[in-house]
């Protein structure tokens, strides 16, 4: 078969909550397949409530209390323990939650995971999840920014003092804090100007969601470029995710050729996105083809994660 990877990009397997169930053991066969066939990364989206549509007449969201997720952190936790591939989430929706909290859950899977947490953060669509959170939806994206410096130095700093106009700390810290001093921190979103010159301001990389690389991602990039270089930042070090969905059949063909188009606008890491294949047995089944398409080399077996001491 063809492939198409090659050039450093990083290429990993969206966890497929919909459909891989609720059995540990078919989890964790899961993701062993996934480090066994040479991916270097698993990405989890994030959703803690689903509205009944039945109640809720005109709704238009995409997931429904019907869509099965699992809780990110304590997902991952699990993972961790069973392969040592790279863990990121893709994306969690932070404004709805506590900031110093998910400092906290960030920097304890830090920590068991030995530094394998990319943590990928969003501002979320579905004010159904907010309004049961107790949280505000209107001013998620000024609270996202106020976050994101307040997360930065709660796992940079032993002690914080900080005083915005949605968070107090005064004179608090974390402990343990991450070993390297923070965790890499990326930013989805759309192409909105806002959002961009965001991801050039602050963010380590950033998520696309839409997972049709080209023009517009390009331009996109552009704005990134211009944000970052008059934060004073390299924009080079800012990493770009993209992802390519497969609803339904494999199409081989769709897949390389997806795969050449990320790498020809830049993409250091690509998630492949699988669904309606059936249940976890299909997933894992899968999962040789998707590697060999994508130009994977299989990684030897390898002990665990976190091993006996």
């Amino acid at each position: 078969m063809p492939s198409a990877a090659g050039d450093g990009i990083q290429i990993g397997l969206v966890v497929p909550q919909q459909e891989i169930g609720n059995d540990p053991a078919l989890i964790a066969h899961w993701a062993r397949a996934a480090q066994a066939s040479g991916f270097a990364y698993l990405d989890i989206f994030d959703h803690v409530l689903g509205a009944d549509v039945s109640e809720r007449p005109g709704w238009t969201g995409v997931y429904t209390r019907h869509h099965a997720f699992h809780e990110p952190f304590v997902l991952l936790a699990f993972l961790a323990g069973q392969v040592d591939l790279e863990l990121a989430t893709g994306v969690l929706v932070l404004p709805q939650r506590q900031t110093a909290l998910v400092a906290k859950q960030a920097t304890t899977l830090d920590v068991i995971s030995r530094g394998r947490l990319r943590l990928g953060v969003g501002i979320g669509w579905n004010h159904v999840e907010y309004e049961a959170l107790g949280s505000t939806f209107d001013d998620r994206a000024a609270r996202y920014d106020e976050q994101i410096e307040l997360l930065r130095r709660l796992w940079a700093e032993p002690v914080v003092t900080f005083d915005g106009a949605y968070h107090r700390v005064d004179g608090a810290g974390i402990e343990p804090r991450p070993a390297r001093g923070s965790i890499s921190l990326w930013l989805g979103g759309g192409t909105a100007p806002a959002v961009l010159r965001r991801v050039g301001r602050l963010g380590d990389g950033w998520i696309v969601h839409d997972p049709h690389p080209g023009q517009a991602v390009t331009n996109a990039w552009k704005v990134i470029t211009t944000a970052a270089e008059a934060a004073d930042r390299d924009p080079a070090s800012i990493g770009l995710q993209g992802r390519i969905d497969i609803h339904g059949p494999l199409d081989p063909d769709r897949l390389v050729r997806s795969l050449d188009r990320w790498r020809d606008v830049g993409a250091t890491h690509v998630s492949l996105h699988a669904t309606h294949q059936g249940d976890a047995r299909a997933h894992i089944d899968l999962i040789p083809t998707l590697a060999e398409l994508a130009g994977l080399q299989p990684s030897p077996p390898s002990p665990p994660a976190v091993g006996a001491l």
